[in-house]
Order: C-alpha cells, then sequence, then structure tokens
C-alpha cells in the first residue's frame, strides 16, 4: 500500500508523502508552470535533495506535516501540501499547496485539500490562525483562498521579481472561528 488515506474529501485525500514519488515531485519543482506560482522557479532541485525532505518530513520529530495530494478514483498524485511555521505558544501556522499536473488546476482540488488542511489545523493541532502568502498575479490561486475563508491582511509591495516584472506578496489569513463548521462534517479524518 503506497497511499494511507489520512483525510478524505469528496475527490481527493491526503496522505503522508511517500519516498517513491520523489523523481515526480522534483520534476514538477523543476517546472516553472508549477513553481513561478510558488516563489521556487529559482531553484534547481534535485532527486537526492527531495529525497532528503521527504525523509525529513516522515520523521517522528518534523515541525510540520506535510501531505501528498491523492485522487480518490484512481490513486493518483495530484501535488503537496502542508502546514508548516507552527508556533505553538501562540497557536499559528502557515500553510501552502501545489498541484502539479496543469491538466488538474482549476478542478476543485486545492480548495478540497486546503479545506482538510484547515480542519486538521485547527481541530488536531488546536491552532487559532492560519496564513500563508500567494502573489498577485496569482488570480486563481487567490480567489480560492477566498472562497475557503481567507482574507487578505496585508501586502508587501513590489516584493517578487519575475520574469522582468516585480509584484506584490499578498497575505491571507483565516481564524478557526471563521472556518465554516458544516465543512468538517464532509471531511472525514483518519
Amino acid at each position: 500500500m503506497k497511499y494511507v488515506q489520512k483525510m478524505v474529501s469528496d475527490d481527493i485525500y491526503l496522505s503522508p508523502v511517500h519516498m517513491d514519488d520523489a523523481e515526480t515531485y522534483v520534476r514538477w519543482l523543476n517546472d516553472f508552470q508549477v513553481t513561478d506560482g510558488i516563489g521556487g522557479s529559482t531553484r534547481t532541485m534535485s532527486v537526492k535533495a527531495e529525497r532528503e525532505w521527504i525523509e525529513s518530513a516522515q520523521s517522528a520529530s518534523a515541525q510540520e506535516h506535510q501531505f501528498a495530494i491523492i485522487r480518490l478514483s484512481d490513486d493518483k498524485l495530484l501535488g503537496n501540501c502542508g502546514i508548516f511555521g507552527i508556533h505553538t505558544p501562540s497557536m499559528n501556522a502557515e500553510v501552502g499547496l501545489f498541484i502539479g499536473e496543469g491538466e488538474n488546476r482549476g478542478r476543485g482540488y486545492g480548495a478540497q485539500a486546503m479545506r482538510m488542511l484547515l480542519s486538521y489545523g485547527f481541530f488536531y493541532l488546536n491552532l487559532e490562525n492560519i496564513m500563508l502568502k500567494a502573489f498577485s498575479f496569482n488570480e486563481p490561486a487567490i480567489r480560492m483562498y477566498e472562497k475557503v475563508g481567507f482574507r487578505e491582511i496585508g501586502r508587501r509591495r513590489r516584493s517578487y521579481y519575475l520574469n522582468g516584472k516585480r509584484y506584490d506578496d499578498v497575505f491571507m489569513d483565516i481564524l478557526r472561528e471563521e472556518f465554516p463548521v458544516n465543512y468538517i462534517r464532509n471531511t472525514h479524518i483518519k
């Protein structure tokens, strides 16, 4: 069994990351269509480095929670998401995600993954505030985050340089009390 259903939604589930997927992640993390949106286009990722990252993410002492996004119908790896930067005394953290293949973007998988991350963060990790950062050109992602319940809390102006242009970092957050409780009933956390 390669993947384990940790959290299940309508079309996807979240599973612990698997070492066998290192090459797929490396392909995605060297693809400008993925990395432009997550701020990693100036880095070159190797299989060795990705295997080391997966191993550290799987350790019991990891200070972040990383998940593979898997399509429920055929167990296909779609992307990655995680909760990181956890500050336990203040009960806050950050989240991020990406969908690897262009054909799988815009299908609602990211929103489902984000809702499961929020459920996990608020109701299992006891977080009060969860934040993320997007880039101002990534309007589809910003709309999705707003749909899930995030609100813009500020911008760092012209701080991201990409292909000869400058863009804002858009900071967004959501509080536990703002997260729609009715979604929790539709998410099966195992």
